[in-house]
């Protein structure tokens, strides 16, 4: 569109330049920059930080939620409050304090950001958010606190949780930390919980199903002495120490495979309620001395080691697990006799066990071998793993000779083949398989010929046993 004479580019740019001006007026004035957050925490302490004392406490990376708990805590006290408020750094590192925030070096300058957050996995699948990096701003009545807490993750294979206190007066720094170790410590969220450890210093819930008494099918007499090893040890724990009675225990389950071990393990831990029990096998076996740091810290507790022959073997073998047998044989030691922890250890192969860890009085108080079913428990297992099934057997004297010298795992076995083979006969149909003897003999066959003497080692039958089955 053609500018008419009447208003000219000139007048134009005079009239937009009044209009802008005009905005600007109306517009509010600019709030100040924000102090930095030097300035921020000493005009909340009221006085210069570079003359106030700093106390420092490093706790393990998995505290961090015990942490948060603390705080919370202890904010719920009278009289207190706190801000919370973030900081952003660009160069982070693992000596990152409050003296690195408190500098006044233009280039370290640390200015205000928002608080950052870790979500915790907790028991039951809860989850806890938890302050990884921020400052507390605490007013506790008359007293005023800054707290950092900064987390370090990986920075140069360093992890772990910073928590410093700056204070006009050190003795309420130290009190206020020292009630912080301790709120942390009574409320402590792996207190009384199934745990597995992992790589670096993380920690797993872990749920086992509940096995009742039932299931453990074992001769009478040696259940009662497990259990009363046990069980009945952890029932009388408070009368045994008032008697002076030592509360360190190891306990060594061994026998073949299969014959009941790791059930009649889960079935105590099970029934262990309130009790913190770490459980180490596989890979994670190279963390047992975190495992004995955290069941010393959270006592009354139990660890569990299965299959310990992999990991204390003889010295004068040519394994290459001697440094876990010292880890273990040394934390062992360490414990102190008042200290009530439960080792529960099994082994398939005793006799490589290291004398050491089996002899000396201290680190196992009781070996409990677990023998080959007999005849009655034999057919309580048949009794046992044929519930759910439509089970028809005309002579169960026969099968219960027949599997002489069988485990438990075994049988388990037999009867899961049985019912396969019972399936396969009556395709269609939606019924419980009907497992007569004749089902019963085919599995065993299947299993001694079939499977070979690989299969009946790994099933923990006894050398020898079920060649002449017919």
């Amino acid at each position: 569109m053609a500018m008419t004479q009447e208003f000219s580019p000139a007048e134009f740019g005079a009239a937009w330049h009044k209009f802008i001006e005009f905005v600007n007026s109306q517009a509010p004035p600019p709030e100040p920059p924000p102090p930095p957050l030097t300035d921020r925490v000493a005009a909340f302490l009221g006085g210069d930080p570079s003359q106030m004392a700093i106390v420092k406490e490093s706790f393990p990376e998995r505290d961090l939620p015990n942490i948060q708990i603390a705080f919370d805590r202890f904010l719920t006290g009278l009289d207190r409050s706190a801000e919370q408020i973030g900081y952003l750094t660009e160069h982070d590192h693992p000596g990152f304090n409050l003296s690195t925030i408190l500098t006044r070096r233009q280039w370290m300058a640390i200015g205000e950001g928002p608080v950052q957050y870790r979500s915790v996995e907790l028991a039951n699948g809860e989850r806890m958010q938890c302050m990884e990096r921020g400052l507390y701003l605490i007013r506790d009545g008359d007293t005023r606190l800054a707290v950092l807490i900064h987390a370090t993750e990986g920075f140069y294979g360093g992890q772990g949780v910073t928590v410093e206190i700056l204070c006009p007066w050190s003795e309420r720094a130290e009190a206020v930390l020292a009630e912080i170790r301790g709120l942390a410590h009574t409320h402590n969220v792996y207190r009384g919980h199934l745990l597995t450890l992992s790589g670096g210093d993380s920690i797993q819930f872990r749920e086992l199903p509940t096995i009742e008494r039932e299931a453990i099918i074992l001769p009478p007499s040696l259940l009662q002495n497990i259990e009363r090893n046990t069980l009945g040890f952890i029932a009388q724990a408070e009368r045994l120490r008032a008697a002076r009675r030592h509360m360190k225990r190891g306990l060594l389950f061994h026998g073949l495979p299969g014959t009941g071990k790791t059930l009649t393990v889960m079935y105590l831990l099970s029934q262990m309620k309130g009790r913190t029990v770490i459980l180490l096998t596989g890979r994670i076996m190279g963390l047992i001395t975190q495992a004995c740091q955290l069941a010393r810290a959270l006592a009354p507790s139990a660890v569990v080691l299965e299959d310990v022959d992999l990991i204390a073997q003889e010295r004068e073998s040519e394994s290459t697990t001697g440094p876990l047998l010292f880890e273990l044989l040394n934390e062992m030691d360490g414990l102190s006799e008042d200290t009530d922890v439960l080792f529960l250890l099994s082994s398939n192969r005793p006799d490589l066990l290291e004398p050491a860890l089996a002899a000396r009085p201290g680190r196992i108080d009781q070996a409990i071998e677990f023998p080959l079913p007999d005849a009655d428990c034999r057919r309580r297992l048949l009794e046992l793993y044929g519930k759910g099934l439509a089970l028809r057997v005309d002579d169960m004297d026969d099968m219960v000779r027949r599997t002489e010298g069988a485990s438990s795992a075994f049988i388990r076995e037999l009867l899961r083949k049985a019912a396969l083979i019972a399936a396969d006969q009556t395709p269609g149909s939606a019924d419980a398989p009907l497992v007569a003897d004749s089902h019963l003999r085919e599995a065993l066959q299947a299993i001694v010929y079939e499977g070979g003497q690989l299969t009946q080692k790994l099933l923990g039958v006894a050398p020898g046993a079920l060649q002449n089955f017919r």
